[in-house]
């Protein structure tokens, strides 16, 4: 039995300021259609005007597509691919936070491969899950918040509204050919969003660092193109996994409460990538799989500094809450890595038992929490005991990320998880 490890992550360029080159590439590539894709509140910001600015400057032919929707649905990819269809576009851009960059990766995807059903490319059981095997358009991504790590990986997440659960596609074909991290397209977040990105990059490098070691998978696939993004915890995404928690502790409080703290925000960006690099080949467990219903089944949540016109509960939030359960369930398995994230987080681990990393770690995610004026749990964002079943019922299809996680959990478990997070303080 031979065990296989597979790094996939896009080309990155960081700096500065470094958005104005991204006219020259498109030229470089021979682009001569391009899409540029953003969301309505953006088009109206700097990042975007950086972006039409070197577009204009080396004299690339464009159309802008900005109603992209922030948390997409089923419903916003399929209108954003009847766009990139009829447009015929030779590349793409996508300048914007996870939304922008997922629905850009479909919108490419489905152009490129016409006669494809939507579900065919859908992660199984809700989709077929086929591979990819067409070949993709040059998509460049511009990310504007400090969080999906979208820029790197080949995932890209929607709420598939029929059955009120987030899913998602998830190959490595659909990963930017490149990722321009600007810090200067960070300064235009508004408090909230810096903290729930911000919680994004804590949850994919805790998460990342936890799971399901890849030795311990399932059998190697037949064919290579059948191996999963996420594969395990391997000793190359621990490093991008540990590195970005250290960036974390040290910047995301600074980022959130300080708007012209340019170092702070310009580090939690690079985390960001740092993450997604770990995650995007290790994968994600519980905090993500259990985050997705909670997106689905929202009812009127809407966050402070969040200009939409539907409710919904920010992906980072929606992972964040259920962050001190999970990992008091999970760290039965490698208690001493529950720990080491504690520490980093700041916890006194000197005299600390083994056996209670799981707790440690839970009570310094909620102290990190409670500072910085998180919703105190799942009841603060609407929901009570009795929707527990819908919220376990959510979970199941999630397969791809909760197979990942350490130890295995029954329904009962997934119940008592998510009671254990109606209330965090």
């Amino acid at each position: 039995m031979f065990f296989v490890l597979q790094m996939a992550i896009s080309n990155i360029r960081y700096g500065e300021g470094v958005t104005k080159e991204v006219g020259m590439d498109l030229q470089n590539l021979g682009a001569k259609r391009v899409c540029l894709m953003t969301d309505r509140n953006l088009s109206q910001l700097p990042p975007v005007d950086a972006v039409l600015n070197s577009l204009t400057k080396s004299g690339i032919n464009f159309q802008m597509y900005d109603n992209v929707r922030v948390e997409p649905t089923d419903q916003s990819f399929l209108d954003a691919i009847e766009f990139a269809k009829k447009g015929e576009f030779d590349a793409y851009v996508a300048v914007g936070g996870g939304s922008v960059i997922d629905t850009c990766k479909a919108a490419n995807l489905y152009a490129s491969s016409p006669t494809s059903d939507f579900l065919d490319y859908v992660n199984a059981p809700i989709g077929k899950g086929k591979a990819v095997t067409v070949p993709l358009k040059p998509l460049i991504a511009v990310p504007t918040t400090a969080g999906t790590g979208s820029e790197t990986t080949g995932v890209a997440i929607f709420d598939f509204k029929e059955l009120k659960v987030k899913t998602g596609i998830a190959s490595r074909a659909i990963k930017p050919t490149l990722g321009i991290i600007d810090p200067l397209h960070t300064l235009s977040m508004p408090e909230r969003i810096v903290a729930n990105s911000g919680f994004d990059v804590l949850c994919h490098a805790l998460e990342s660092y936890t799971p399901l070691p890849y030795k311990m998978r399932s059998p190697c696939p037949s064919n290579p193109i059948n191996r999963p993004a996420y594969q395990g915890s391997n000793p190359i995404s621990d490093v991008w996994a540990l590195h970005a928690l250290r960036i974390v502790a040290k910047y995301l409080k600074r980022a959130i409460r300080n708007p012209e703290d340019r170092e702070a925000r310009a580090n939690m960006h690079l985390a960001s990538a740092f993450a997604g690099i770990g995650f995007g080949n290790a994968g994600v467990h519980l905090c993500h799989g259990m985050s997705y219903p909670i997106s689905g089944l929202v009812k009127t949540y809407k966050p402070k500094d969040y200009n939409v016109d539907h409710s919904l509960v920010p992906h980072g939030l929606s992972v964040v809450l259920t962050s001190p359960a999970v990992f008091a369930f999970t760290a039965q398995v490698h208690p001493e890595r529950h720990l080491e994230a504690a520490e980093i987080l700041g916890a006194d681990i000197r005299t600390a038992r083994i056996k209670d990393a799981g707790l440690i770690l839970a009570d310094t995610l909620r102290k990190f929490l409670f500072d910085l004026n998180v919703d105190d749990g799942l009841a603060a964002i609407g929901y009570s005991k009795a929707d527990i079943p819908a919220l376990v019922k959510g979970t199941l299809p999630q397969e791809r990320v909760t197979k990942l996680s350490p130890r295995p959990q029954t329904e009962e478990d997934l119940s008592a998880l998510f009671e254990a997070s109606m209330k965090l303080y």
